[in-house]
């Protein structure tokens, strides 16, 4: 289609993808849900991404961690913070090992929302769960704490962050 001049839009890969899923031609159907976020449309259409999740599952397909990275980020950034809890919460119910990424997402919906509070708690558990904090975890943090104002916080963050040596 694109060979044509014609460019795909959110709805296009949508349908694609849902079709593809009822063929159970899913290693197509994932791949191109890999090329609609590469492309950045995901964003666009973010009520597609508990579809999404509900056709993985019915499918008896088991999302590997990247998969369900980008449908947690989603659910984040789109407002539906409490339904990536919940896929968060899922994950850590059937022992997944998250790594950094998957926590700095959870940490990021977090901050987003103002809740720097229950960030801190995640980073806590986090590091708890034997999954090291980097950069990208402390930055977000600090910035969150900064925007309320809990100056004093963010600086701790901040000396923590140089001791460990990611800045």
């Amino acid at each position: 289609m694109e060979d044509n001049g014609c460019v795909s839009d959110a709805v296009t890969y949508e349908t694609i993808i849902r079709v593809l899923f009822r063929k159970n031609e899913n290693d197509k159907a994932q791949k191109l849900l890999h090329e609609m976020i590469a492309r950045g449309l995901l964003k666009i259409f973010p009520c597609f991404l508990s579809i999404l999740l509900e056709k993985i599952k019915d499918k008896g397909i088991q999302p590997d961690m990247y998969t369900y990275n980008i449908i947690i980020d989603g659910l984040c950034t789109s407002g539906r913070l409490k339904d990536a809890l919940e896929v968060f919460q899922e994950l850590l119910m059937k022992g997944y090992q998250l790594n950094v990424v998957t926590y700095n997402i959870m940490i990021n919906g977090l901050c987003i929302e103002g809740l720097s509070d229950e960030a801190l708690t995640l980073q806590s558990k986090m590091e708890d769960n034997g999954c090291v904090p980097d950069a990208v975890t402390y930055e977000t943090i600090i910035r969150a704490l900064f925007r309320k104002s809990e100056n004093d916080k963010a600086q701790k963050f901040l000396h923590e962050m140089i001791a460990r040596g990611l800045l």
